[in-house]
């Protein structure tokens, strides 16, 4: 790694992985099993990103008390049907073998619980790429009030990549708005689940459309700070 290589903090659903359905499908059948009204599509894809029971209560307007079996409906059905339904975006793999070749250290950070996390990365074999794999407290029960939000998240994974500056890349304001909390620049990808401008508007440096414009924007990242760190140390034998 040379000084001017800037690590990248990736979100997971909408980034690294398209769940393809797992997701919303399996919040779907798990309202209609409850007897809940199931929301339009629009609504469950505006759900793929935050916290899984904030969204059920705030976004899908599940009621507190059946807050937690919706849950544990959903998980069972994901664990058995939705983590095979999901794949990898175009070029993501073949990015990441970049990175590991070039030894550019990354980490993931999520609001998924972090050890449904590790199982989906482990299931698309790319686990092993990623230095720190962040995420939510695996107790998803509504009176876990304590999870940290998405802020907290990517500074602990910032924390253990033991680096400032990085980049963080993802698909919803939450990643603009956990990179900007920690004094980090977010790339946003347009493949997600962000609606039109979202991203834009909550500051993201660019918005790219393919793997390909996603390596390039940061290895724009990777001239600035070399640029930055050559003019101080110029700066510094004066």
């Amino acid at each position: 790694m040379t000084q001017s290589t800037v690590p990248v903090i990736f979100d997971l659903d909408g980034t690294l992985v398209d769940p393809a359905g797992g997701i919303t499908g399996g919040i779907a059948a798990a309202m209609g099993e409850m007897g809940l009204r199931v929301p339009d599509q629009a609504v469950l894809d505006s759900m793929v990103g935050p916290r899984l029971g904030d969204a059920l209560e705030h976004i899908a307007g599940v009621p507190a008390e059946k807050v937690d079996d919706v849950i544990r409906l959903y998980r069972s059905y994901y664990r058995s049907v939705g983590i095979g339904q999901s794949r990898l975006y175009p070029g993501i793999r073949d990015l990441l073998e970049l990175f590991a070749e070039s030894r550019r250290p990354v980490a993931v950070a999520t609001q998924k619980p972090q050890g449904l996390a590790h199982i989906v990365l482990e299931h698309h074999g790319i686990a092993g790429f990623f230095a720190a794999i962040c995420g939510s407290p695996d107790d998803e029960s509504i009176a876990a009030t304590t999870s940290p939000g998405k802020s907290a998240i990517v500074g602990a994974a910032l924390a253990l990549l033991q680096s400032q500056p990085a980049v963080m890349v993802g698909d919803r304001h939450q990643d603009v708005a956990g990179a900007m909390a920690n004094g980090l620049d977010c790339i946003g990808v347009s493949w997600g689940f962000a609606s039109d401008g979202e991203l834009q508007e909550a500051g993201a440096v660019a918005v790219v459309d393919t793997a390909a414009e996603l390596l390039k924007k940061i290895e724009e990242l990777d001239a600035v700070r070399a640029a930055a760190l050559s003019e101080v140390q110029n700066d510094g034998s004066l």
